[in-house]
């Protein structure tokens, strides 16, 4: 994603308080399938799920909101034109109809998407949900008073790079037309083949007009989901769900919407979640966390005791964490010094140091090992399990370096078992072997993020790490590798600077297509042809450990988010 951060549909975090908001994954729960943890006929409607979290639902409106999918709370409140199916494994990796009686009907180059809405769609009060009502909750999206939201309909809509939103601009936007209230028409300035992705986020939620309070609409926002609001306490600490009377299964083939009552509560310790979590006393045994994963301690704990061990859904969320280099900086403006790393690297060590094999698996493709990515094995560099020295000392010395070198890497003192000093000391120790004295230069987490997407002040060798805003190679590969999305001023995150041509008119290419299995296809091929530059060092991808409590039932993890859906959990 744009910005992979906590409580960005994006981006995710392996540690001990990890935020998952979107994501994909190749394999559900272990041993925890849907009929297995109870999505059998004992399910039954009623009950209250508590949610404990360490993150606060901040800014609970559609038009502010960074999902993929439709996020995970805020689904239950609002629905889209699309969004994820709501299935274990690969099969929730795909995209289904929402609000929309299909996923789009394009024309022929992909610029135009058409939908139209199912009949007898309502929000919580009754009144009939409209094309318009869609266009509005879009248009919303576009004030400076509302942002946060996923940058794309600004990019991809027509007049949407200079569109300030219907408070300023009340005539709205003409590359979204309503010829009917059942309607909706988009029109786009290139061909993208994947609006239907783009259309299960959040900005794509019906707002009425005449409901609408600007800024303080997220203290109430009208619900169109299963769920309404009727608490929202210090901007989303405790958020309090109670049923929409007036949502109706027969149009919603998604959401379960077993329990009575969700409430939400955030602000704690990650640690403090895990041991509710596990004692499962009281209401917790009615409990979930939507942000909270299990880190290598707790993991071992937990693995020791059986009954707790069934009690943790795994997931895979669409997620590189990876060495960049920019090669405007000596010495790394020398493919052999990049590949001379890239071959040093120790995967097991940095594995080890991101909490173990548990919590992550090694990477040799810079997108995830997963179907819907297009995932294309390669290792250009092959390193093994434990890193190749004597090849990497021999590729220094070719270019000028019989005695090693001495380098710069730039990390985050953040524990997050990702960017952290443990990654970087588990490197330094490898890169040792080959003669490649490394010095750690480690920063606060907001210095850190400064330094490396700034155009001007990025170093020339660092860990950064990229998550998926849908489960495409589409989101993964252009924000990194597309020579049109480098920034001179403002966040970067083409880290190595690459504008290729052939990768951009690629890029062009693929997005055209709008059969997704084939694009899959060439997103792969193009992720292995960018590898042989060694701009990046991929290291592993996250493990996902999330402990629910003993009366949750029904869990499914599918490979959009990697994390429990809870629209599907039931409560005893």
């Amino acid at each position: 994603m744009r910005q992979p951060s906590v409580n960005r549909a994006r981006v995710a975090t392996v540690s001990l308080a990890l935020v998952v908001a979107a994501g994909a994954a190749a394999c559900g729960p272990e041993d925890n399938d849907a009929k297995g943890a109870g999505g059998d006929s004992t399910l039954r409607k009623g009950g209250t799920l508590t949610v404990l979290n360490a993150n606060p639902q901040e800014d609970f409106d559609p038009a502010r909101l960074y999902t993929s999918g439709g996020g995970n709370v805020p689904s239950l409140v609002f629905r889209t034109l699309t969004t994820r199916n709501r299935e274990n494994g690969a099969a929730g990796a795909e995209v289904v109809p929402d609000l929309a009686t299909d996923t789009g009907r394009p024309n022929k180059d992909a610029t135009v998407w058409t939908y139209t809405l199912k009949k007898g769609l309502t929000y919580e009060d009754g009144t009939p949900i409209t094309s318009a009502d869609v266009k509005y909750g879009i248009e919303r999206s576009f004030a400076p008073e509302l942002s946060g939201g996923a940058p794309y309909l600004r990019d991809w809509l027509i007049g949407g790079a200079d569109y300030q939103g219907p408070y300023k601009d009340k005539k709205g936007l003409d590359s979204i037309e309503t010829p009917d209230d059942l309607t909706i028409v988009f029109h786009l300035d290139k061909p993208e083949g994947e609006f239907p992705y783009l259309a299960t986020q959040t900005q794509f939620t019906p707002v009425p007009k005449a409901k609408d309070t600007g800024t303080e609409y997220e203290e109430h926002p009208v619900s169109s989901g299963p769920y309404k609001v009727v608490r929202n306490e210090n901007d989303g600490e405790r958020l309090v769900l109670e049923r929409n009377p007036h949502w109706s299964a027969s149009t919603d083939a998604e959401r379960k919407a077993y329990p009575d009552r969700i409430d939400v509560r955030s602000g704690l310790d990650s640690s403090v979640i895990n041991q509710r979590l596990s004692s499962s006393q009281g209401a917790d045994a009615a409990a979930v966390t939507t942000d909270t994963n299990l880190g290598p301690a707790e993991l071992a704990k937990v693995t020791g005791d059986k009954e707790l061990a069934a009690r943790v859904g795994t997931g895979h969320f669409g997620y590189t964490d990876y060495i960049a280099f920019n090669p405007k900086v000596k010495p790394f403006d020398d493919p052999k010094v990049r590949q001379a790393i890239s071959y040093a690297v120790d995967r097991t060590s940095v594995i080890n140091a991101a909490g173990g094999s548990s919590l992550a698996e090694a990477a040799t493709t810079y997108l995830p090992n997963q179907k819907s990515f297009g995932y294309t094995p390669y290792d250009h560099f092959p390193a093994g399990a434990s890193g190749n020295p004597a090849k990497a000392r021999e590729l220094l010395k070719e270019v000028g370096h019989p005695n090693g070198l001495t380098v710069t890497l730039t990390h985050s003192n953040d524990k997050d078992f990702e960017t952290s000093p443990e990654i970087a000391t588990a490197l330094q120790d490898a890169l040792k072997k080959a003669g490649i004295t490394v010095k750690l230069q480690g920063l606060e987490s907001n210095d850190y993020k400064d330094k490396i997407h700034g155009a001007t002040s990025e170093p020339g060798f660092f860990l950064a790490h990229w998550g998926a805003d849908w489960p495409s190679g589409g989101p993964f590969l252009a924000p990194i590798f597309d020579g049109r999305q480098i920034v001179q001023d403002g966040a970067n995150f083409n880290t190595g600077f690459l504008d290729d041509k052939a990768v951009n008119d690629e890029i062009d290419a693929i997005n055209k297509l709008t059969d997704l299995d084939e694009a899959a296809r060439r997103w792969g091929a193009l992720d292995k042809k960018i590898g042989e530059q060694a701009l990046t060092v991929p290291l592993f991808h996250p493990v996902y450990k999330r402990l629910y409590g003993k009366d949750v039932k029904n869990i499914v993890i599918s490979d959009w988010t990697g994390v429990l859906d809870i629209s599907q959990v039931a409560v005893k």
